[in-house]
């Protein structure tokens, strides 16, 4: 049941927040060079970041952000990765990919290089099953279809909104896992007591359950989530870091939720390159360490009201649960949920509603061509 479906080059966005050389862009060239990016510069603006030729692309940095946002600019994070939704707000396209700037071109188990973006695309434009668990995994892949006892009223899905890539050589690990595994990593060629770490699968995360974001391999239909893929107020100045994208998460899962859409995790993974200090990671964990244990059964607990019908309203109402019930965890719970309100005025006044040109002729990439 694999999708037959042609994304145009032009209907995507890369992303990339980034504070090094852009120089680890030469090995995703042959994979990146077809569609526009937009790099959001981290950090002191004044620093020179050292940009390939030959990409189309945007260049960003955060005297840039103040300049474009204004006051609404206080949202946007400062030395974190949050700082990748900047490009979110200013794309106009459907589909949103964001890779971390320490990332490069993994291969498969036979040797070749996984086009992360194609197998995105293909995992954003099938359907979804969140209401009924297929134990083959994904049934919309090539060469897969449901297992027998699939209720047939449910085969048609639901439509995707997100896409969550893995990775392998070094894991997404918090502070204090890093430091009781400092070498453990995740590679195709070794085997774990038989195990071969490469899974060569595509799975829906089911309704009703949250889980661990990653925002190093992430792509989304901004069309359909848009709006609440907002990373939160996180990095300098902030009592917390390294909770943007795991924040941006649950926030995403219980309003896809509501809404019937799916989530995906599992295929493309890339090569994660860097761990990063876990003593430093430590300091900036460690409030959310503790308050993961609150917000959890808090996401867990929402409830949407019907008429929260658009992610823009789910987000909102999100936000005055937030302050309600994580208010009373910390005051900086009140703060990320004002921001949160802010976020979305700021999405509001800088994507009015979608106008057709007729006369747009995108290049056409072919979903099924694996090479």
């Amino acid at each position: 049941m694999g999708s037959s479906a042609v994304v145009a080059s032009e209907e995507v966005d890369i992303i990339i927040p980034t504070i090094r050389s852009l120089d680890f862009l030469e090995v995703w060239r042959p994979f990146f060079q077809a569609y526009h990016l937009i790099i959001i510069q981290d950090g002191d603006p004044s620093r020179t970041i050292k940009v390939p030729s030959g990409f189309d692309l945007d260049f960003y940095n955060q005297d840039d952000i103040k300049r474009i946002m204004g006051s609404k600019s206080s949202v946007i994070s400062y030395k974190d990765g949050a700082c990748r939704c900047f490009g979110f707000l200013l794309s106009k396209k459907k589909y949103i990919y964001t890779i971390d700037d320490d990332c490069f071109v993994a291969k498969n188990p036979c040797g070749m290089p996984i086009n992360t973006v194609e197998q995105h695309l293909k995992n954003l434009v099938s359907p979804s099953t969140p209401y009924f668990f297929n134990t083959l995994y994904d049934p919309y892949r090539e060469g897969a279809d449901f297992v027998r006892g699939y209720p047939f009223s449910l085969r048609a899905g639901r439509p995707t909104a997100v896409s969550h890539g893995l990775w392998l050589n070094v894991p997404d690990y918090d502070a204090p896992t890093q430091l009781v595994k400092p070498l453990e990593r995740n590679t195709r060629s070794t085997k774990i007591h038989n195990v071969c770490r490469y899974v060569d699968a595509v799975l829906t995360i089911p309704k009703g359950s949250l889980f661990p974001m990653c925002a190093m391999n992430l792509a989304f239909n901004r069309e359909l989530i848009g709006p609440a893929m907002y990373f939160g107020i996180f990095g300098e100045g902030q009592p917390i870091s390294r909770y943007d994208d795991m924040w941006a998460g649950w926030c995403i899962k219980v309003i896809c939720d509501h809404l019937g859409l799916g989530v995906k995790t599992g295929l493309p993974y890339l090569w994660h390159s860097k761990a990063s200090n876990p003593f430093v990671n430590l300091q900036k964990e460690y409030k959310g360490l503790f308050w993961q244990e609150e917000a959890i059964p808090f996401f867990q607990s929402i409830v949407f009201p019907d008429h929260c019908s658009t992610p823009q309203e789910c987000y909102i109402e999100l936000s005055k649960q937030v302050k309600d019930k994580l208010g009373k965890v910390d005051p900086y719970f009140v703060h990320l949920a004002n921001c949160m309100v802010t976020w979305i005025e700021a999405w509001d006044e800088f994507n009015p509603p979608k106008e057709t040109n007729a006369n747009t002729k995108p290049h056409g990439i072919d979903l099924n061509n694996d090479k």
